[in-house]
């Protein structure tokens, strides 16, 4: 059976249910979803888990407190990892963590 691993990232107006595939390989499925805000991740990141994800990798939109959010999130039940940028070019060179600071 193979590993179940998610990439979440950040895109405004994104749609969790919408806006998702798998990539299936022999030893890793990869579910990538894109998310409107921190607070949507973290329900993606709870029901991800839920479904038996054990790695969920954050894009660099994250910052420190939203990656810190995720892990909280999923509680030990899988590894979180995170891509770093200091300003993301999607969130017009800003963080997440100033964008979703009050998200």
């Amino acid at each position: 059976m193979a590993m179940q691993a998610a990439f979440l990232f950040l895109a405004g107006g994104a749609e969790p249910a919408t806006h998702r595939c798998t990539l299936r390989t022999p030893q890793v499925d990869l579910t990538v979803i894109g998310v409107p805000d921190y607070s949507a991740a973290e329900a993606v990141a709870r029901d991800l888990v839920a479904h038996g994800t054990v790695a969920i990798e954050l894009c660099g939109g994250f910052g420190h407190a939203g990656v810190a959010r995720i892990v909280a999130a999923v509680d030990g039940k899988a590894a979180v990892g995170a891509v770093r940028f200091d300003g993301h070019p999607g969130l017009e060179g800003k963080s997440g963590d100033a964008v979703f600071a009050t998200a």
